[in-house]
């Protein structure tokens, strides 16, 4: 029996709230979910985003800053049993607390720019999260997906992306062509990882390529970029694997990418 004024795995609000998990009902409704202390934690800093959060009981007593900062930004905070908790929730064990936000993301960013990621049909929600948390680690400026990628407001993305979505631009749906562009009016150069690139990212080090303003392209988990995409980049780029490992997967490509345009960007 559920506990008196708590919310239920049948109430209207959690039933409505679990639409939330598929795209298309995120896109109707402008909204996505976020789980988690640290993930609503983050979410509540920007707290004109933030509709409502959904809490077992317990939460407000271990994690008292979260319901105090709720209060503060005026978010509504509704408590829920644990069926209900664990409905709104995509992992195995809920950590009891899940927000409802408004979606982050904006169009393609302009300005001063120095250090963009973009994934080009990048198909896994992990990665996509993984990604945006690796580009906010590294100070990039801004991390952009192209047609056909994942949503990064899909739970197993907001979930790899530990807070980080709330940190940076995100654009979504992008067309490339359009995009390079008008990152080259910018005055970004656009560099592709590829494991097969006509230089090694070494190379670029040393002659002073990373220094300069930089969008890095990063493909598809098991196809990597598509045809066409080498005509558009300034150059293609692979990272040297000096051991026998056949290639290296998207997000530590991407973390040794990034890495090194940021320091040289900042040397």
């Amino acid at each position: 029996m559920a506990s008196p004024g708590l919310l239920t795995a049948q109430s209207a609000r959690i039933k409505q709230a679990r639409r939330l998990a598929t795209r298309s009902f995120r896109r109707k409704s402008g909204r996505f979910l976020v789980e988690g202390p640290q993930a609503v934690r983050e979410a509540l800093e920007h707290r004109e985003l933030v509709v409502e959060v959904y809490a077992e009981p317990a939460v407000a007593t271990r994690h008292r800053d979260l319901h105090d900062l709720a209060v503060t930004a005026g978010v509504p905070w509704f408590g829920v049993d644990r069926a209900a908790v664990e409905a709104l929730s995509e992992t195995v064990t809920s950590q009891g607390v899940v927000a409802v936000c408004s979606l982050v993301t904006v169009p393609l960013p302009a300005g001063s720019l120095q250090l963009v990621a973009a994934g080009v049909q990048v198909r896994d929600p992990g990665n996509v999260g993984t990604l945006i948390r690796t580009a906010d680690a590294a100070g990039a400026d801004a991390v952009v997906l192209t047609a056909e990628s994942v949503d990064p407001h899909n739970p197993k993305a907001v979930r790899a992306s530990v807070g980080s979505i709330f940190h940076l631009p995100i654009s979504t749906d992008v067309a490339l062509g359009e995009a390079v562009r008008t990152w080259r009016e910018q005055g970004l150069q656009v560099l592709a990882a590829d494991g097969y690139g006509a230089t090694d990212l070494d190379t670029c080090i040393d002659d002073g390529t990373l220094a300069r303003p930089t969008v890095w392209l990063f493909g598809n988990e098991a196809h990597g970029l598509p045809d066409g995409v080498n005509a558009l980049v300034d150059h293609s780029v692979k990272v040297p694997i000096y051991g026998r490992a056949e290639s290296l997967n998207l997000a530590a490509a991407a973390a040794i990418c990034l890495y090194a345009s940021a320091r040289e960007q900042r040397r």
